[in-house]
C-alpha cells in the first residue's frame, strides 16, 4: 500500500512542532497508526560535507533510512515536520520508495505573533538573527508553496484547535 504523507511547514516561531506533537496526541487517542518525523534532525551535524553544504543529502539518506525502519514496523503514514518541508515534495517522495500521496500543511502567523513566540524562548543577540530567517522563510515560503498546500493561521488559536485544522486538511480521519 502506497505510504501517505503529511507534510508540516512554517516559518521559525509558527507552531510547528507544538502543532505536531499535538497532531500526534490527538491521533493517539484516536487510534490511528502514524510516525512522526522532525526534519531539522535530519541534517544536524557539524561541519556538514562540502558536497551537500544545505545537508539535503543528508535529509533524504536519513529520511529514507528512518522510514525503512517505520515501514518494516508496518507504519504507511507519516507526519514530516520542517520549515520548508512542503518545498520538499519531491524529496521526500524519493526517500519513501518514490511513491506516495502527499498532502501539505503550511502554518502562518503575523509578524507580532511571531515575535512573541521566539522572543519567549530565544535570548540575547540570537533573537534578531532568528527573526530574520523566520521573515526570510515566510517570504520563500508564500511565494513558492502551491496550490496544493492547505494555509492555517495560527495567530490566536489553541494548539489543540490547531490540531483539528490539521488533521482535517490531512485526510487521515475520514
Amino acid at each position: 500500500m502506497e505510504p501517505e504523507v503529511l507534510l508540516v511547514a512554517g516559518r521559525s516561531g509558527s507552531g510547528k512542532s507544538s502543532v505536531a506533537f499535538e497532531l500526534s496526541a490527538r491521533w493517539q487517542r484516536f487510534g490511528l497508526a502514524h510516525c512522526l518525523v522532525d526534519g531539522d534532525n535530519l541534517s544536524a551535524a557539524y561541519p556538514r560535507p562540502a558536497s551537500d553544504p544545505h545537508g539535503t543529502a543528508l535529509t533524504e539518506a536519513n529520511l529514507r533510512a528512518v522510514w525503512g525502519t517505520y515501514a518494516a514496523a508496518g507504519y504507511r503514514r507519516l507526519v514530516y515536520v520542517n520549515t520548508v518541508s512542503v518545498l520538499e515534495r519531491e524529496l521526500v517522495t524519493r526517500a519513501l520508495g518514490g511513491r506516495a500521496r502527499v498532502s501539505g500543511v503550511l502554518l502562518t502567523a503575523s509578524a507580532r505573533t511571531i515575535r512573541e513566540r521566539l522572543g519567549a524562548r530565544e535570548i540575547g543577540s540570537a533573537l534578531r538573527e532568528h527573526l530574520d530567517r523566520s521573515a526570510a522563510a515566510a517570504e520563500l515560503l508564500d511565494r513558492a508553496a502551491g496550490p496544493w498546500v492547505t494555509r492555517v493561521g495560527t495567530d490566536g488559536r489553541t494548539v489543540e484547535d490547531l490540531a483539528a485544522a490539521v488533521a482535517a486538511a490531512s485526510g487521515w480521519e475520514a
